[in-house]
């Protein structure tokens, strides 16, 4: 064959000029396919580390007065022990009765939008604390706080879920709890810290309103994916408030989040009365949250490759075994040796039971899926505290922490027995 020039070219070389340039431009949009398909599966995407910053600041905020507040009304207002335990439990009251409404609204409505919103309240109430000139007026600012606190929660961590790579959305969500853990762990040792140095509680109420204040930057910041908003739905469903088809997953998280609420609330007491530690609490939980991070670290390879039930058997089977060491009180060693292993039991627990929560949801229940486990687990926590307060009260400590560690170990028994063969039949892929 002879090219233009009239130079005899073989045929092949001839095809080779002829489908180079197409070769090359496939090629080209082939390693740009790769790098687009790479940059969407990244885990660390730009939106993720905004969100997760939103929620470190979120619980930042909020828990650097909780330790202090007791004090402030003490000193502020002169209020006993009893009128100060009931103005600082109604924000659980409310965050408890806003979350089943909170994630239908982020299934209906714009989630962008509805977590702006949320944050911006949860900003401006940090200044109620502030103006709040009297008793009753501070417990309506902290009872309505409770509010956007719980939307907001419930809003951030399904936004959370909207922008990860759907290949490392249960590796995702397990790092994701590490900054509220995190901002637990930290944020109430410095706002004593604080408090030491300065004595002046309106400066933590400016510091807790301009973190605040950041997070709503961060969280209104990020861009999401427009989705098709569900209009089809029942005009008056139980899935718009809770997920029906996890109910015994429900069951199971609400004996988990009961031992959780008899021991954080009573372990001070506890450690004071029983084994005469008298300021080992911040070590203890420091020790526990420790063990949370560690084990949601190690714990990230088995959830990105989808073992739920693996991860999840294994964290209620440590934890069991912390609550008993716990229960059996042997000194100070097993003290803070319970720490450990029930940070380390939680941090593998907890995210596999809110992926298994969103795997047994449809897309569009998203919201309503994060709002039904944490209701579960506040539920619990409520119904622990109650009947921790009870038997402490009228019998002892061991009746208390012994029923707690029988709770557990029946929850784990529940989950390996039932529970996951449950969410097994009823994943959606």
């Amino acid at each position: 064959m002879y090219c233009h020039t009239g130079i005899e070219v073989p045929v092949r070389s001839t095809l080779c000029i002829y489908f180079l340039p197409l070769t090359m431009e496939a090629e080209e949009t082939a390693r740009k396919t790769g790098s687009v398909e790479k940059h969407e599966n990244r885990l660390w995407n730009i939106n993720y580390i905004k969100v997760m910053m939103s929620n470190f600041l979120l619980f930042f905020a909020f828990y650097l007065l909780t330790p202090l507040l007791p004090l402030y009304l003490d000193e502020q207002f002169a209020a006993d022990k009893h009128i100060i335990g009931v103005v600082l439990s109604g924000y659980v009251v409310a965050t408890l009765l806003v979350r089943p409404f909170s994630g239908f609204m982020v299934d209906c409505f714009d989630r962008k939008r509805v977590l702006s919103l949320c944050f911006l309240f949860f900003f401006i109430f940090f200044a109620g604390y502030i103006g709040a000139g009297t008793l009753l007026m501070f417990a309506i600012v902290r009872t309505m706080h409770g509010i956007p606190f719980g939307a907001a929660t419930v809003a951030n961590s399904t936004v959370a879920i909207d922008v990860l790579p759907s290949s490392r959305r249960n590796e995702g969500i397990g790092f994701y709890g590490l900054s509220n853990n995190l901002a637990m762990a930290i944020a109430p040792s410095a706002g004593i810290y604080v408090y030491h140095i300065t004595g002046n509680f309106p400066l933590l109420f400016w510091i807790s309103l301009g973190l605040a204040f950041l997070g709503f930057l961060s969280a209104s910041s990020v861009r999401l994916r427009e989705r098709d908003i569900v209009k089809a739905k029942p005009k008056m469903s139980l899935d718009h408030f809770f997920l029906g088809r996890a109910w015994l997953m429900a069951i199971n998280i609400l004996l988990f989040g009961l031992c959780w609420g008899v021991m954080s609330n009573y372990v001070a007491l506890y450690g004071r009365d029983r084994l005469g530690i008298t300021d080992g609490t911040g070590i203890f939980f420091m020790i526990l949250s420790g063990g949370l991070f560690v084990s949601r670290l190690f714990g990230a390879r088995s959830l990105r490759a989808g073992k739920l039930t693996r991860n999840c058997a294994r964290g209620v089977v440590i934890s069991s075994i912390g609550y008993t060491l716990f229960a059996c009180s042997f000194g100070h060693w097993s003290y803070y040796l319970s720490a450990l292993l029930i940070g380390l039991g939680n941090g593998q627990m907890y995210p596999a039971f809110l992926n298994m929560f969103i795997s047994v949801a449809r897309h569009d229940q998203r919201g309503t899926a994060n709002s039904s486990i944490l209701i579960s687990w506040d539920f619990g926590m409520g119904l622990g505290i109650l009947a921790g307060g009870f038997l402490v009260q009228y019998v002892d400590y061991a009746a208390a922490f012994w029923s707690v560690a029988a709770t557990q170990i029946a929850g784990a028994m529940m989950f390996l027995m039932f529970t996951r063969g449950f969410f097994v039949r009823r994943r959606l892929e």
